[in-house]
């Protein structure tokens, strides 16, 4: 984020000179009262956590009405269980939604300290790994802003992910010690406990004539509830994020202790902790999948355990929780929900199945996020009985009735059964998570057209055919305060003189931009911003990689996690490609271009981290080649996150959204470049589509096959031999990879990259090579025309509105949990409100 940030209230809002002189108060309050410092000796980071806990307290005011209005109100209240939510810095985003950015501000300076350094002290909440964390924090920010009670849960890893280093070209992975200096934002709630039960044995016992199964578990950990309020815009209402620890119910065997064997004393303990150490701990060996599912079947018993209790304390019974409870399952991690909840149901509260059965469908919905069947987790039915026997014992019993409807549905398609079961029988016996999840859920959402168009297709189509009205469309959104107004102040600060403060609470207003995208003077201010913006990012690469790039070149953009359906391997050969060229024909007018890559690789997911090690390879050699005079620069960007994120989508030009049709679900960074006015360059996969068609297909640049191309292509083969031969470039960028002209001390490093694009094309990056390499070429032409480029991208930002998380939200609320949306009035809804009082 660039050192302005935008302030709020807005000039002609001044600020209260009663409320400045509190705020100093209360963060010198803070500074002696509960940092135990005087401010002649504290430090930079005593002085952002005595803020932060200043504005903490102004914010709990908030939550706790909000709480107690929504509960004397008896409203329906949401849930959001995801196992991530990478919701970066708070500070800023907080004081923003507050309204308390400016007061903040002067308040820090008259006590000689700067805000944007205190800014710098907060660690980014290690809490995801990309676009699904990175959505869950924005519906959560969304839900607050249009004031519908909910919860969010998850998991309060101690390292998160890892921290990426870059060494000697590769990726490395270290712990992100991100709570080493504590959080400011969590209230720990001591007294909020759960037991969560694994393995043992299910005892059946007569109860009246009805069975009664009861659990014997052989292990129990305890759930500890940590709560970060997460504010709405203009601050008219505050949700929790709730996050749970795990610690062992015996933390110290002291009898153990007491005999000299120190470190077994304390093995529960470790074997407790590790459900939260780590997000996705590599499921290679048989303990790592072990903790996988130790993990999520954690965080679900203990959510649901709370929402339980929660509905009981307010209602006193639990026919009603459907209509009290929307339960929101954000992908394929929560999908033990739909057997925790009959077990709480049945075993816990004695319902019948059938009623528990139609109590759990009504409450629970799902959403889709990938169709990669690695995604759609399976786990081994032997996992599963050892780990959590009576919900493999759930599960079978609802498999049972499941597949009974299945025979009415197709009488002797045993096919058909086969593919809707919720045990796949073929690859060793596997508990289908995905399966579950859509049995389980009244609602099934994707989150793009296409999308869900393709789940009904393809990895759904049976179970569609046996549900047909369960599966509905929602497209993913964004929070445009974090991804505009914080993110670019001075674009934001532009777009309020176009088009005026209401555009702060209504983004439709963006359409007023529309009639200055081709006024010369706007388009001048317009480049001035992406020119500061991208200074900004320039002296960052300086900085980070001590790479010097021109802010005058195109900035090419591709920052998302590394994966082979993303494409990035399609974007470096096309960089070796254009290298080749200009060195071919030095002295031909090429426009300068800066290719900028971010994004980590799953630490177990060796190509992707050979792709890696590819990119900054053939940087090494471009960057240095001076024959090229600087005309091509690459920079992979390490440890990607929100706070670098907010740093790059600013200052692009070019949106690389260029994945395989019919792989990439949604996309929310292609909407966060969009609205920063980079023009996107992309196949006709996930929102793309939408973003064409919203922006106009004038404004984009499509490229390569379509879905249903690559689903026929892949039938021929995955041999790109044709393709290769067909096309000389192609084949000489190929031949430099394979032949170690990147990798000149070791020339076979790279042989299974070059094996695999010639032979083993599964991702299409050599059978669309030749489109994106002309349309890279066609970028090219478009950017030297600067006003038709400019007015390009300023439609970019005046047509993405419908991109608002807010608008997904309210979808979301309207049409699967059926609660109302009450966002905030902004100044001028305000106004009218008022003249209508005195009227």
């Amino acid at each position: 984020m660039h050192d302005q940030l935008f302030h709020y209230p807005t000039p002609d809002h001044p600020i209260d000179e009663l409320t400045l002189a509190e705020i100093k108060g209360a963060i010198l309050a803070k500074l002696r009262l509960a940092i135990g410092k005087d401010a002649s000796v504290a430090t930079r980071h005593d002085w952002y956590k005595a803020a932060a806990l200043a504005l903490r307290d102004r914010i709990v005011h908030r939550w706790l009405t909000s709480e107690k209005e929504s509960y004397d109100a008896g409203r329906k209240r949401v849930y959001y269980l995801s196992l991530e939510f990478l919701i970066g810095r708070l500070f800023s985003d907080a004081l923003n939604n507050m309204g308390l950015l400016s007061v903040f501000d002067a308040a820090l300076g008259d006590l000689g300290v700067n805000l944007s350094d205190l800014r710098k002290c907060e660690p980014d909440a290690a809490l995801g790994n990309g676009g699904l964390g990175r959505l869950a924090a924005c519906f959560m920010e969304s839900m607050a802003t249009l004031a519908i009670p909910a919860i969010g849960y998850g998991i309060r890893y101690d390292f998160g992910l890892f921290r990426q280093f870059i060494n000697n070209g590769w990726q490395q992975e270290y712990p992100d010690e991100w709570l080493s200096f504590g959080n400011p934002w969590e209230l720990q709630r001591p007294e909020v406990v759960y037991q969560i039960h694994f393995g043992g044995g299910v005892e059946h016992v007569d109860d009246k004539g009805r069975d009664r199964a009861i659990w014997h578990p052989a292990e129990t950990v305890q759930a500890v509830a940590y709560d970060t309020p997460i504010v709405g815009w203009r601050g008219q209402h505050v949700n929790a994020l709730r996050l749970w620890s795990a610690r062992a119910s015996d933390p110290l065997r002291l009898d153990v202790f007491n005999t000299g064997d120190y470190v077994s004393a304390s093995a529960e303990e470790a074997r407790a902790e590790a459900i939260c150490k780590f997000l996705y701990p590599n499921d290679e060996s048989h303990a790592g999948r072990e903790l996988r599912l130790r993990q999520e079947y954690f965080f679900v018993s203990a959510s649901l355990q709370d929402l339980v209790k929660r509905h009981m304390t307010a209602d006193g019974q639990l026919r009603s929780l459907a209509m009290k409870v929307a339960v929101q399952l954000n992908d394929t991690h929560p999908s033990l929900a739909v057997a925790e909840l009959m077990r709480i149901l049945i075993d816990l509260h004695n319902f019948r199945w059938d009623e528990a059965w139609k109590i759990t469908v009504a409450t629970l919905s799902y959403t889709n996020h990938t169709l990669l069947p690695e995604a759609l987790e399976t786990w081994p039915v032997e996992l599963f009985e050892r780990l959590l026997p009576r919900h493999l014992e759930i599960i079978y019993r609802i498999n049972v009735n499941h597949l009974a409807l299945a025979e009415a549905r197709c009488p002797g398609d045993i096919d058909f059964r086969a593919s809707v079961s919720l045990i796949d029988e073929k690859s060793g016996r596997r508990v289908r998570m995905g399966q579950l999840a859509f049995v389980g859920s009244h609602r099934i959402n994707g989150v793009s057209a296409m999308h869900s168009d393709l789940m009904r297709e393809t990895v759904f189509h049976d179970l569609n055919h046996l549900y047909p009205s369960r599966i509905v469309n929602k497209t993913n959104g964004i929070t445009f305060r974090r991804w505009l107004m914080l993110a670019n102040p001075k674009l934001t600060k532009l777009l309020r003189e176009a088009c005026g403060n209401a555009v702060l609470d209504d983004p439709n207003r963006l359409e007023l931009l529309e009639a200055r995208a081709s006024d010369n003077a706007f388009q001048q201010q317009f480049r001035s911003v992406k020119r500061h913006n991208k200074m900004a990012l320039a002296r960052l690469i300086a900085e980070r990689l001590n790479i010097w790039v021109d802010p005058g070149a195109l900035f090419d953009v591709q920052i998302k996690r590394i994966h082979e359906y993303k494409r990035q391997l399609l974007n470096i050969l096309e960089t070796i490609a254009l290298y080749q060229a200009i060195k071919d024909d030095p002295n031909r007018d090429w426009v300068p271009r800066v290719k900028i890559f971010a994004g980590k690789a799953a630490a177990s997911y060796r190509y992707a981290k050979l792709i890696i090690k590819l990119i900054n390879d053939v940087a090494e050699i471009v960057n240095n080649d001076a024959s090229i005079r600087g005309l091509l620069k690459v920079a992979f960007l390490p440890d990607y996150n929100v706070s670098l994120a907010e740093v790059i989508i600013p200052a692009a030009d070019l949106s690389e959204q260029i994945s395989t049709a019919g792989m990439e679900a949604s996309g929310t960074g292609n909407m966060k470049l969009a609205l920063n006015g980079a023009i996107t360059i992309g196949t006709l996969d996930g929102a793309n589509i939408e973003i064409r068609d919203h922006v106009g297909a004038e404004n984009i640049a499509i490229f390569g096959m379509e879905a249903m191309d690559v689903i026929v292509r892949r039938k021929q083969g995955l041999d790109a031999s044709d393709a290769i031969r067909n096309s000389p470039r192609l084949a000489r960028a190929i031949d430099a990879i394979g032949s170690g002209e990147f990798s000149p001390g070791d020339p076979r490093r790279f042989e299974s990259i070059a094996h695999a694009l010639r032979y083993l094309d599964h991702y299409m990056v050599s059978a669309d090579f030749d489109s994106y390499y002309e349309c890279q070429r066609g970028i090219d032409a478009r950017w030297q025309v600067v006003p038709a480029w400019t007015r390009a991208a300023i439609l970019n930002v005046a047509r993405m509105a419908w991109f608002s998380s807010d608008r997904t939200i309210r979808e979301y609320a309207e049409e699967i949990w059926t609660v109302p949306v009450h966002p905030a009035p902004g100044p001028l809804q305000e106004e009218e409100l008022q003249r209508g009082a005195t009227r």
